[in-house]
C-alpha cells in the first residue's frame, strides 16, 4: 500500500472519557488532536495512524490495513502501547506528561498534557538565526535536566531537533515526541513484523551510529542530536547528515564559522557533540551539562577525548598526503 493521507476522527468525537475538538499535527506516523476531559480541561491525544500501512477513509472510524501490513501494523502499535507506558513512568518539568494510554478504534491513543508555546524550531524560523547565547544556555540547560531523566529510565529519544522541542509561553523548554524510543524498544524485541518497521531518524540530527551500528546507541547518542540542535539554532539549518559526513565530510567547526559571535566554550561544545565517534563525544547527559553550565570558560576534554581528537586529525591529515601524492 503507497503512503496516502489518513482522514483525522471527526470533531466532537467522543473517544473514550475525552471529546475531539480539533487537529492538532498530522503526520505521515500519526495524528495529534486538541480534545478536552470530563472536566472540560485540555489535552493532547496522539493517535497511532502509520499512513505506509493503514487507510482510514472520509466518515470511517476503523482503519483499513492491508493483509500484507497486519504483522507490522500490529507489531508497531505494541510498540507504540509501550512507548506509552514507559513515557507514564516519567515525571520531569522538561519531558512531555503521558497522562493515559490506551487501545480503541483497533489502534492506540496517547493521552498528554496540552502545552501552550511554539516548537524550538518555529522560534529558529522566526529569529532566522539571530539566536542569543543566554536563550540557547536557558533552554538548554533544563532541557538536558529532562534528557537525563529519560537516560535514567533506561530510554533514548533518538529524535532531538528543534521541531521535538517545545518552547512553554513562559520560556521553559519540554522534551516532546519520543518516536526515536519505539524503534528502540522495537530493536530489542522479536516479532514478524520486526523487519517491516522503518527505521526513524532525522537527516542532519541523528548520530552515524543511528543509520548503521545501532548496537552503538547509547546516550552519546542524543547527545550527537542536541548539538546537531544547538547548531541549528545558529545556522537556521541543521549540520551534514552524518552519513554523508562518513563519506566525505563536509563539516565546518562551529568555532569556525562563529568565532566572536558567540563564545568559544559553547562553539567547542557543539563541535565535542558533533564528533563521529561515538566515543569522542561527551559519554552522558551529566558531563555536557557541567560544560554548559560552566558560563564561558574554556572547555577542558577528558585525555581520552583529547586523544581520540588527535587520533582523528592525523587520520584526515595521512588521508589528505594520500590523496595529494596520488594526485
Amino acid at each position: 500500500m503507497p503512503t496516502q493521507s489518513n482522514q483525522p476522527l471527526p470533531d466532537g468525537y467522543k473517544l473514550l472519557d475525552y471529546r475531539i475538538d480539533s487537529v492538532l499535527s498530522c503526520g505521515g506516523f500519526s495524528i495529534v488532536y486538541l480534545a478536552y476531559d470530563v472536566n472540560d480541561q485540555p489535552v493532547a491525544i496522539k493517535e497511532y495512524l502509520p499512513s505506509h500501512l493503514v487507510l482510514r477513509r472520509e466518515g470511517d472510524v476503523l482503519p483499513s490495513i492491508a493483509d500484507d501490513h497486519v504483522a507490522t501494523f500490529r507489531y508497531g502499535l505494541k510498540c507504540f502501547f509501550e512507548e506509552g507506558r514507559s513515557l507514564a513512568r516519567l515525571s520531569h518539568p522538561n519531558v512531555v506528561r503521558v497522562l493515559n494510554f490506551f487501545r480503541a478504534n483497533e489502534t492506540v491513543y496517547l493521552v498528554m498534557r496540552y502545552e501552550r508555546g511554539r516548537t524550538l524550531q518555529e522560534h529558529i524560523q522566526l529569529r532566522r538565526g539571530a539566536i542569543s547565547e543566554n536563550f540557547i544556555r536557558h533552554v538548554f540547560a533544563q532541557l538536558l535536566n529532562g534528557l537525563r531523566e529519560v537516560h535514567t529510565n533506561r530510554l533514548l529519544h533518538l529524535d532531538i531537533k528543534p521541531a521535538n522541542i517545545y518552547v512553554r509561553n513562559d520560556g521553559t523548554p519540554l522534551l516532546i515526541d519520543f518516536g526515536g524510543a519505539r524503534q528502540t524498544l522495537a530493536a530489542e524485541g522479536d516479532g514478524p513484523g520486526k523487519k517491516m518497521l522503518k527505521p526513524m531518524y532525522t537527516p542532519g540530527f541523528a548520530p552515524p551510529e543511528q543509520y548503521r551500528d545501532r548496537q552503538r546507541l547509547g546516550p552519546w547518542s542524543d547527545i550527537y542530536a542536541v548539538g546537531a540542535t544547538i547548531h541549528a539554532c545558529l545556522a537556521g539549518m541543521a549540520p551534514q547528515p552524518a552519513d554523508k559526513r562518513m563519506q566525505d565530510d563536509k563539516y565546518q567547526p562551529a568555532t569556525r564559522l562563529w568565532a566572536g559571535k558567540y563564545s568559544r566554550q559553547l562553539l567547542e561544545t557543539i563541535d565535542w557533540c558533533l564528533e563521529l565517534n561515538h566515543l569522542q563525544r561527551p559519554q552522558s547527559v551529566f558531563g555536557l551539562q557541567k560544560v554548559l553550565l560552566r558560563q564561558r570558560e574554556p572547555m577542558v576534554r577528558s585525555p581520552a577525548g583529547l586523544l581520540g581528537a588527535m587520533q582523528s586529525r592525523l587520520l584526515r591529515f595521512a588521508g589528505a598526503l594520500g590523496a595529494s601524492s596520488k594526485a
